[in-house]
């Protein structure tokens, strides 16, 4: 088949677009042909990423979640995905979680699937673990990684680490937008880091923290995971959903799927935690499967 990737950069690094940007790479690898906008070559079918820039051909949209932030205008933020959710002629939510959200939202659709993010587990295969000499001073490392907003809760995150890690493990955040930075001995901050450096860093850590409050199918916790880490999370939102068997969910209270105000998150009670019992896959070849198993349905 000959796919359009629609609303999609392939050169930015945020998470929809990294996605697809593994996705197209696989597509690549079992013959099929990629489309950009822009291009005039004949297509198929397309895989619109959020909304659709275009329509030309049978659709199907790929959702990363809505907007439910009522500090924000979320109403007429959602317009323009609300009308691709209506024309597509298929959907794709990322979690559970996200479909129960968007069907809350904008209502059922006819035809939708849930399908987990993957990531590319041969090219992971292949990068060493990250080797600065700093860190073969402590035990073993901890590590987590985001564009650090406040729902993020970068700040929980230091604390469980500082509460409940052993006193000669370190903690390495990686990411952009601190909102706060804790002069510790055992904690460094690496910044932004691109994907290559990021899995070196998930592959020289035991464990990944991602305490992010209402967070929808997070890749840096799918490469985090398929780089060998063990996962510690929220319950709220869909990262539990693919934080692996055994990952250790903290438990909050239940959303009642209201517009919320997303960047004053709750603190956590991490005395409250389980063991999670989710087990997905995170090879990208299995959710290409799944994507072109949608694709060649609407063609």
């Amino acid at each position: 088949m000959n796919i359009l990737f629609d609303n999609v950069n392939f050169s930015s690094d945020s998470g929809p677009n990294s996605f697809a940007r593994k996705l197209a790479h696989q597509f690549k690898d079992e013959e099929h042909s990629i489309a950009v906008n822009g291009e005039n070559t004949p297509i198929d079918v397309q895989l619109s990423f959020i909304s659709n820039r275009e329509k030309r051909a049978s659709m199907a949209l790929r959702l990363d979640g809505i907007y439910f932030n009522s500090e924000q205008n979320w109403r007429l933020m959602n317009e323009p995905i609300k009308r691709s959710y209506e024309v597509a002629d298929a959907v794709i939510f990322q979690s559970e979680f996200n479909k129960t959200l968007i069907e809350k939202y904008f209502g059922v659709h006819k035809n939708s699937h849930v399908i987990h993010n993957g990531t590319n587990l041969d090219w992971i295969s292949k990068i060493e673990p990250i080797s600065p000499t700093v860190l073969d001073e402590f035990a073993g490392v901890w590590s987590c990684a985001s564009s650090w907003r406040p729902h993020k809760r970068l700040e929980e995150n230091i604390r469980f680490f500082l509460e409940h890690a052993p006193s000669d493990f370190c903690l390495v955040i990686a990411g952009d937008n601190l909102n706060i930075q804790v002069d510790d001995h055992r904690i460094f901050y690496a910044g932004k880091l691109d994907w290559v450096s990021l899995i070196g860093l998930y592959k020289r850590s035991e464990t990944f923290l991602h305490l992010a409050w209402l967070d929808h199918c997070p890749n840096v916790v799918v490469d985090a995971r398929a780089s060998g880490c063990k996962i510690i999370c929220s319950s709220t939102g869909g990262t539990k959903e693919i934080a692996g068997k055994g990952a250790v969910i903290i438990e909050e209270n239940p959303w009642n799927w209201d517009p919320i105000k997303l960047y004053h998150p709750p603190s956590m009670d991490f005395s409250k935690t389980s063991e999670n019992k989710i087990d997905t896959n995170t090879s990208i070849a299995k959710t290409s499967k799944m994507y072109l198993g949608v694709l060649r349905e609407i063609v």
